[in-house]
Formats: C-alpha cells, sequence, structure tokens
C-alpha cells in the first residue's frame, strides 16, 4: 500500500523558498498543516543549506525535481544534491523543448536519459520523468510516452505520474497509473476543472475540488505499487498555503496524514 504520509510539492510554494528564510518559514507552515514527505523543486536554494532546515521541521524528502541539463552536464552533482537531502528518486522536471519536435529527437531523449538512468542506478539512485501533456502526442503512430515507457530500463527509470496533466492529455489518470505498476514511484495529486472563468478551459484545483474520480486514483496507486503521493498545484487561485491546506485537509478525509 502506498505511504499515507500525503507530501508537499515545493513547486507550488516556489515564489515562497528563494531565500533560506523564505524556506524555514515554508517549511514551518507545511509542517504546521500536517504534512510529513516533501518534494523539493523550484528553490534555487542548494540541498546542505535546505537539509538543516528540512530536519528542524522533521520533513522527509521522498524526490526532487532537476533541470535535464544537470544531469547531462552534472551527474555527480545531481547525485551528491539528492543524497544530501536524503532521496533516492532523482526526478527530472520535463523534457526539453528541443527533445519534444519528432521522433528522431525523442530517440535522441531516450538515448542521452538512459546512460544518465545507468549511471544514477549504478549509485543505488533511480531516474524519474515527470510527464506532462506534450507526451501524448504522437510521432510515427506512436505516443511518447509509450517510448518512454517501452525503450527504457525498469530497474533504473522510474516515472513521476502527474494526474493533472494525465486527464488534460485525453488519459484516464486511474487506468494508466495501473498500467505502469511500480514503475510510477511517486504521484503527483493534482486536480482538473473546467473553469468558467478562464473560458471554461482546464485549469488546476485543489485536491477534491475538482472533477477527478479520487477513489479511483487512490485505489490505482495502492495496486500499481506507488511509493509516494505529493500535493501540486503550479497555479493557485488563492494564496498557495491556503490551497495546499485544502488539499491535505481533504486527503486526511481519505485515510491520509
Amino acid at each position: 500500500m502506498m505511504d499515507r504520509r500525503i507530501g508537499a510539492q515545493y513547486y507550488t510554494l516556489r515564489d515562497y523558498t528563494k531565500t533560506v528564510n523564505e524556506f524555514a518559514q515554508s517549511c514551518r507552515k507545511v509542517h504546521e498543516m500536517g504534512y510529513k514527505i516533501v518534494q523539493i523543486s523550484g528553490t534555487p536554494l542548494e540541498a546542505k543549506e535546505m537539509r538543516a532546515v528540512l530536519d528542524d521541521y522533521e520533513l522527509e524528502v521522498v524526490t526532487t525535481h532537476r533541470g535535464f541539463e544537470d544531469f547531462l552536464n552534472r551527474p555527480d552533482w545531481v547525485m551528491d544534491y539528492n543524497r544530501t537531502l536524503g532521496c533516492e528518486l532523482c526526478g527530472v522536471g520535463s523534457m526539453p523543448k528541443e527533445y519534444r519536435e519528432s521522433a528522431d529527437s525523442v530517440s535522441r531523449f531516450i538515448d542521452e536519459a538512459n546512460k544518465v538512468a545507468e549511471i544514477l542506478k549504478s549509485e543505488g539512485l533511480y531516474f524519474g520523468y515527470h510527464n506532462h501533456a506534450f507526451e501524448f502526442a504522437k510521432f510515427d503512430g506512436k505516443f511518447t510516452m509509450d517510448r518512454l515507457m517501452a525503450e527504457t530500463n525498469p530497474d533504473n527509470f522510474r516515472f513521476i505520474v502527474d494526474t493533472y496533466w494525465l486527464q488534460y492529455g485525453g488519459i484516464n489518470p486511474a487506468k494508466f497509473i495501473r498500467r505502469m505498476g511500480e514503475r510510477a514511484m511517486a504521484v503527483h495529486f493534482k486536480d482538473f476543472i473546467i473553469d468558467p472563468e478562464i473560458g471554461f478551459k482546464p485549469e488546476m484545483a485543489e485536491v477534491g475540488m475538482g472533477n477527478l474520480d479520487w477513489d479511483e486514483i487512490i485505489d490505482a496507486c495502492d495496486e500499481a505499487g506507488v511509493k509516494w503521493a505529493l500535493v501540486e498545484q503550479d497555479r493557485c487561485k488563492r494564496d498557495p498555503f491556503a490551497s495546499m491546506k485544502m488539499s491535505y485537509d481533504y486527503l486526511k478525509e481519505k485515510g491520509f496524514y
């Protein structure tokens, strides 16, 4: 069963983690809400200075996001960054734009990512790919996401699955998570609404405030062998801390803590 400690994805709080003092205040608020695990993303701070603060507030890091250029150009630094924070899943936030343009560019990304994943695995770490919706465009009749799953090694190439972007891409989140199985090492819990205030277009929402079937998604995560669920909301209509508290309170009613 998935860890019932619900996580906070710090990309939601990226505007409040630019300095050590801001980071400390954010960690205090996250801790007071009840969160116990986190993902580090969207902050310029070094791992050592963050680790001290995280320990003060009893927050465990389970994964991170770094740009793919860091993995390519300084893999030793990426590994040290994650080890210092105390996590084994080294996430890349997105496939850079230059790799998304054709079947050949996707092939280039897969080749380079496979090499990085092998390096990480040799040191006891995992490469984690975070999806958006562009992976569900087809080149030569194949979804990029299908290629990412088929042409990489399950032993070292894992996924950080985003429920909102799956739905945005026309994919049933629960069904897809079940299909991925334990390769879905972490899942971003992010709700999906059709917002009349922006012309009835899709938008992100607090968990439980949108259209996704969370009972089904949570069941799918348990069945697949997902380790961690982390609340993320890239765009918030209200104060991001208030949004994260709303999501936490909803998930607490679902048996999380």
